[in-house]
Order: C-alpha cells, then sequence, then structure tokens
C-alpha cells in the first residue's frame, strides 16, 4: 500500500473497486486545519470525472501499470485494433478508451496503450498529427491578418477549424487533445 505522499498526476489508483486516473492532486494546508490533499480523477470504466478529499498520510491503493507503445491497424465495431511492434500481437481495445482522439487516427500511427496486468485499460492517441485537408472552401492569399477561422475535413473523416489561407491538399498538425489546428506542413 502506498500513501498520498506517493501519488502524482498521472498516476492510477483503485478507489471504490474502480480504476481511477488522477488528473489533478494538490497538497492544501487550510489555516488552523489539518493538511489534506484534494485530487480530481477520470474513472477508467466510466469516464466520469469525480473530486476526492484525501488526508495526509492516508493509504491508497495504487495500481502497478505498464505503458506500451503500439500500432494502430483499422476500426472493428466499437474496439480498435492495434498491434504490438515487438511480437506482432494484435489487441482489441474499446473505442472509448482513446476518446475524440480516435477521429485524428489512421492506419500505422504509434498508440501509447496502458496495460493493467494483461488487459489493456487505457489508450492515448499521439499528442500531435499530421493530417491533409480534403475539402475545404477556397483559401484566399494573404488572408493571414486575422484570426477568423473556416471548417475543413481531413482524411479520416474529422472536422476541424482552420484559418483562411489553407487550402485542399494542404497538409495540417492538429493538436489531438483540443482538436485545434496547430500549423501548416511543408512537404
Amino acid at each position: 500500500m502506498a500513501t498520498t505522499a506517493d501519488i502524482n498526476i498521472g498516476s492510477v489508483i483503485r478507489y471504490n473497486n474502480e480504476l481511477c486516473l488522477i488528473t489533478e492532486w494538490q497538497h492544501r494546508t487550510p489555516g488552523n486545519l489539518r493538511a489534506f490533499y484534494q485530487a480530481r480523477m477520470r474513472n477508467l470504466r466510466s469516464g466520469k470525472q469525480t473530486e476526492n478529499r484525501f488526508r495526509s498520510g492516508e493509504e491508497v491503493e495504487m495500481v502497478r501499470v505498464e505503458y506500451k507503445m503500439m500500432q494502430f491497424i483499422y476500426p472493428e465495431n466499437e474496439f480498435i485494433v492495434v498491434m504490438d511492434n515487438a511480437t506482432f500481437e494484435q489487441v482489441h481495445i474499446p473505442a472509448a478508451a482513446l476518446g475524440d482522439g480516435l477521429k485524428f487516427l489512421k492506419e500505422g500511427m504509434e498508440v501509447k496503450v496502458t496495460f493493467e496486468e494483461e488487459s489493456p485499460i487505457l489508450a492515448e492517441a499521439p499528442t500531435f498529427v499530421e493530417l491533409q485537408v480534403t475539402y475545404t472552401e477556397p483559401g484566399l492569399k494573404g488572408d493571414t491578418a486575422t484570426n477568423t477561422l473556416k471548417p475543413a475535413t481531413v482524411e479520416t473523416g474529422a472536422e476541424v477549424r482552420i484559418p483562411l489561407f489553407i487550402n485542399e491538399g494542404d497538409v495540417i498538425r492538429i493538436d489531438t487533445r483540443t482538436a485545434a489546428y496547430v500549423e501548416r506542413v511543408k512537404k
């Protein structure tokens, strides 16, 4: 058993018999009261966010997890299929584990998969992806003065907001955490 002093952001704990990922972790000492830790956690099974307070020194069950970089192969119903590059073993992961990052995945991309013992519990898309714009309204040359955005569809079918000067066929970098345009990529 670990104590609250051993926990950091990104730790996985077992709380009320559910696996939870710590997304925020703050130590607080309010005035004359006892110190405590304020935690914001995401339930890995349901995806629900919760907040909880832990006393300083309280025992917490930390879960030992293993991270592997795996290659995305294809989606299959409500699962995605990824492959271990070393053993060529294929693993089915629930598509909900990827969240919104799923719509930016294309064949061959690396996905970070978290395992508890032998079962996958969490998957994370690459932070930045480079995708080609397949449909957007024509852009105007030199229209970079304003921060106006227009809708565009990229090669995976996802829709993002891009600046006016981007045209069809351009390759752009997208942040998968926020689904936001980052920059145009020169090829």
